[in-house]
């Protein structure tokens, strides 16, 4: 039992570790280089490097989406990464959920300036934009169908496409509390 645990484990845990050395090998690297007087390969290797952890993130924060209830499709945008960097970077997720006729999309972004700029925004114009509601333990905003939620000061959660009975079951699933927890 204790062995088909520990290989269980492995396999769930080697891809993240593999990423992981890939990412101190890249620093080593960079460092290698800065030892050499090589400022331009410091430089690439430190991006790439960068980049390497943001795929992580990203996969993280992918990992929080809900999964698809019974009856549901649920298809992951894996495009959104490249397009982050035009809302002030960080990262993001984002996943289409579609059953007959019924399809909405639910988009996270966190760590970025624009989110850190709506935080403000949200909390104090709240009340005057849309309507209030809970969804798990956190609050929304409703406005013309769109879903608005800040987790944590610094993860937007949007939801929109479908009415609000649609789409409110599916937010539900999302665990908040792993969510605020999240690249910490």
């Amino acid at each position: 039992m204790k062995r088909v645990f520990l290989v269980t484990a492995l396999a769930v845990f080697a891809p993240a570790a593999a990423s992981a050395d890939e990412v101190l090998e890249t620093l080593d690297a960079a460092r290698t280089a800065y030892e050499a007087g090589k400022m331009q390969q410091v430089l690439d290797e430190l991006a790439y490097a960068q980049q390497l952890v943001r795929e992580m993130k990203t996969a993280g924060l992918t990992d929080l989406l809900p999964p698809a209830p019974d009856g549901w499709s649920r298809l992951i945008n894996t495009d959104l990464s490249a397009a982050m960097a035009m809302f002030g970077g960080g990262v993001g997720a984002e996943a289409t959920y579609s059953r007959g006729q019924d399809s909405f999309t639910i988009l996270l972004m966190a760590d970025n300036a624009m989110v850190q700029g709506f935080a403000g925004m949200l909390g104090a114009a709240g009340l005057l934009v849309g309507k209030q509601l809970r969804i798990g333990s956190e609050t929304f905003i409703e406005q013309e169908g769109e879903l608005t939620g800040l987790v944590d000061n610094r993860i937007l959660v949007q939801a929109n496409g479908a009415p609000l009975d649609v789409m409110q079951p599916i937010l539900e699933q999302i665990d908040f509390d792993a969510m605020a927890g999240f690249g910490r």
